[in-house]
């Protein structure tokens, strides 16, 4: 794994963005977007089982992450901006479309980039949380998916998240991980947190609103959910691709949980193949 720093002149002040790479510099690019309250050393395990494939990955720790990039403004981190920071890392590579990953929040920003700007996308592969009109849609009309989203109202307080996620040694930080990571990946992510990125990070939350009229995607698009998520319930999964109007493939894995990267990364890593294969065909 190699680094590459992304400059970014924002409204919100000049930032400097990490990004991990893996594969060769001439690759077919391949852009991978973590969640919360993760990094894009989320995506080793995945990184690892794709080698040799002659792809191009590139991970950016995303704003309020990577260190350099933590503006204090909630407007900073509304999704706009966010998938700004990704058109600019696919314009510092010179290409017009590049294949985009994203998992949890990461995946959020995948589907708004797919809806609005599908010209600079080959494939979408979208793990965890479905197309934003699914999951609006499932707020207002699926219990369950309401009684799963109920942390959001308190993501979006600001200290008293902070202040609950970070009591008793982390317990509410590490909590959110249900057993299902990695301690060594857990410690990596909690240390960020603790050293000034959940601030930040928590700001997406804030800065949110109702993505429920996000357009249909058309790009070829593959969706990868676990049945036993934790954040993302059945009715959101399975209204997903209602709103793709493309190529589209579904994929429940059966006994896992919203932390697919760290449970299967084998099988994560099969799909994104599958799906930027099958593109090519």
């Amino acid at each position: 794994m190699a680094h590459l720093e992304l400059p970014r002149a924002t409204p919100f002040g000049d930032l400097v963005l990490d990004v991990h790479t893996w594969g060769p510099e001439d690759g077919e690019p391949v852009v991978l977007l973590h969640g919360f309250p993760q990094s894009a050393a989320s995506w080793g395990p995945v990184a690892e089982h794709l080698a040799g494939t002659g792809l191009r990955l590139l991970a950016p720790d995303q704003r309020g992450y990577s260190p350099r990039a933590r503006p204090d403004e909630v407007g900073a981190y509304a999704i706009e901006e966010l998938a700004g920071d990704v058109l600019a890392l696919v314009d510092s590579l010179g290409r017009d479309r590049v294949h985009l990953v994203g998992h949890d929040w990461g995946a959020s920003v995948a589907w708004w980039l797919a809806g609005h700007h599908p010209e600079r996308l080959h494939t979408l592969t979208a793990l965890s949380v479905p197309h934003l009109a699914a999951f609006g849609r499932a707020l207002v009309e699926d219990p369950e998916q309401r009684e799963r989203s109920a942390y959001l109202k308190v993501f979006r307080r600001p200290g008293e998240a902070e202040e609950s996620l970070l009591a008793d040694g982390e317990a509410g930080l590490r909590a959110v991980y249900a057993g299902r990571v990695p301690a060594e990946a857990v410690e990596r992510d909690v240390a960020l947190m603790r050293e000034g990125a959940l601030g930040p990070a928590l700001g997406w939350y804030r800065a949110m609103t109702d993505m429920s009229t996000l357009p249909d995607v058309r790009v070829p698009t593959t969706f990868v959910w676990g049945e036993e998520d934790q954040a993302t319930a059945a009715a959101a999964a399975h209204a997903c691709g209602d709103h793709v109007d493309a190529d589209y493939r579904f994929v429940a894995l059966e006994g896992i949980s919203h932390w697919s990267l760290d449970e299967v990364p084998e099988a994560v890593a099969a799909e994104i193949r599958r799906r930027i294969d099958r593109a090519g065909a």
